[in-house]
């Protein structure tokens, strides 16, 4: 049986009174279930009394109080003597502190005296023993002797036992989720963290997994580790009251994701359905194989109960060979586009789909007042031949419209209108073309450079419709020159909505709701 509560600890770095006293509070207003007070972090010697004031304040407001005194061999930041750290944990020991967090290799050295340092000696005063964590650090790489070091740590009485090292890709976090599995499922209390951007995951699932605690700061830059999330993040986007042990598990993988809008989209949505998913940012490197791999790896540890992925840039035609290569169901446009961005699963079965078409298109009809048996026909002229400028072709060619594709480098453009039985020209002559619907598939125009325009201003014409599939900033320079000659506009932000929530349908079976994800994207883009 998982552990019924994962604490959501925020580091406090120990430095004026008054100031942590503030972060403490904030950090109880923010939603944090514990605080860890890094007092290696103070600057020269703490004043008698002051930590524990500080644990006094955290206890008062319900919070569990872990104390640390990180020293610079294990990647903190005290820099005196040792057996001056271990003073200041044994004052916290004294003070109150529910936890004392020590190092394993501090341990493991003849001379350490652990009666003292946890406060048994304070017995015959009424003050309580201060409970043990026990932990381990590597900042380089994954160690090769995580089981080892956890049963040292058994071995000298951890309540707690903590494992933190270095992930150099996502897979290295598989070792610390099952952990997480192994240990919370025997009742046993572990924290386990994979350090860094790929790491991530291990931070967000802890709770699912039944982790005894996991770390958030209280504000952007101010993480004691690499790859920490503010606790406003892991409360608001990644749902911390809402997830349990028979969460469901969706991601989106792409390289880079930090920044993707994708978990504030999908998670706001399945608050507001009521569905009990989570969604995840899933950082995996280019080689195909590292995506078959993670993607195994995950489908592998039946406990995550992973249901579906969204696809990013560079996986798109991974994720339609990994469907083929694991024998799944592909959808045919997606095979004709070459591109998958969903994946589902159901058991041992693999389902891949493309919306980045249908979120397009939906754009164009939604807007227009049309259906999409309305396109056929219709004059459009796409601008670019890459991924994106791929994806609208298929769809629009699919139902029927007349596509020209113009392109810098005539010779791609060529190659997709070859392929999809449509016309070519090259850019050039962008100034001489008759259009109803005009698209834009290139990123020119994306931010920063938001002065710029793949299409001269004199080019636009009233009545023709202007679909932007760039959506930051939403009102690109191109949307602002076709509104000031009376065009109709289609800003990226409707297409980019519409995809995700035809992925939000199939992860689901509910409807999107489509104002909300609209308002958490304008939301997200400022």
């Amino acid at each position: 049986m998982l552990r019924e509560m994962t604490y959501l600890t925020v580091p406090i770095k120990v430095s004026r009174l008054n100031d942590s006293l503030d972060e403490i509070g904030r950090a109880k207003g923010a939603g944090a279930e514990a605080v860890e007070l890094r007092l290696d972090y103070a600057r020269g010697k703490l004043a008698d009394g002051e930590i524990q004031t500080l644990i006094g304040s955290a206890r008062r407001l319900g919070l569990m109080v872990l104390a640390t005194c990180r020293p610079e061999w294990e990647g903190g930041s005290f820099k005196g003597p040792e057996q001056q750290r271990l003073e200041i944990l044994r004052q916290a020991a004294a003070g109150g502190a529910d936890f004392v967090d020590v190092e394993l290799a501090c341990f493991e050295r003849e001379d350490f005296d652990i009666q003292h340092l946890t406060g048994a000696d304070l017995a015959k005063s009424g003050i309580q023993k201060a409970k043990l964590l026990l932990s381990s650090h590597d900042f380089n790489a994954k160690p090769v002797d995580i089981a080892e070091r956890l049963d040292r740590m058994a071995g000298f009485g951890a309540d707690v036992r903590k494992i933190a090292y270095q992930a150099d890709s996502i897979e290295d976090s598989f070792e610390a989720l099952d952990v997480l599995r192994e240990f919370s499922a025997a009742g046993q209390a572990v924290v386990a963290l994979a350090m860094g951007p790929a790491g991530v995951i291990t931070r967000i699932l802890a709770k699912k997994l039944g982790a005894f605690l996991t770390f958030a700061s209280l504000v952007p830059d101010s993480e004691t580790a690499p790859g920490q999330l503010t606790v406003e993040q892991m409360k608001g986007v990644f749902r911390w009251d809402e997830v349990g042990c028979d969460t469901k598990v969706f991601g989106v993988i792409g390289y880079p994701v930090a920044h993707s809008m994708s978990p504030a989209l999908h998670n706001g949505s399945f608050l507001q359905v009521n569905y009990n998913g989570l969604y995840l940012p899933m950082l995996v490197e280019p080689p195909r194989q590292r995506f078959q791999d993670f993607v195994d790896g995950m489908r592998q540890r039946q406990w995550l109960n992973l249901r579906g992925l969204s696809v990013t840039i560079p996986h798109k035609h991974n994720a339609l060979e990994y469907v083929r290569d694991h024998g799944g169901q592909l959808e045919p446009l997606a095979e004709k586009i070459g591109a998958v961005n969903t994946l589902l699963f159901e058991g041992d079965q693999v389902s891949g789909f493309n919306t980045d078409y249908a979120g397009s298109l939906d754009a164009i009809t939604n807007t227009l007042g049309i259906s999409r048996y309305e396109l056929k026909g219709m004059s459009a002229a796409v601008v670019g031949a890459g991924g994106a400028a791929r994806a609208l072709v298929a769809g629009l060619t699919d139902v029927g419209a007349q596509v020209t594709i113009y392109n810098r480098t005539v010779e791609k453009a060529q190659v997709l209108g070859q392929e999809f039985n449509c016309q070519w020209k090259p850019l050039e002559q962008l100034r001489q073309m008759d259009c109803e619907l005009l698209v834009n598939a290139t990123s020119i125009g994306m931010h920063p450079i938001v002065d710029a325009s793949p299409v001269p201003a004199e080019c636009l014409k009233k009545g023709m419709a202007v679909f932007d599939t760039v959506y930051n900033p939403w009102q690109t320079r191109l949307l602002c020159d076709a509104e000031a000659v009376g065009a109709t506009v289609i800003d990226g932000v409707a297409m980019f909505v519409n995809q995700a929530a035809a992925q939000f349908e199939m992860f689901t079976q509910q409807r999107a709701p489509l104002a909300l994800m609209r308002k958490i994207v304008e939301s997200q883009l400022g």
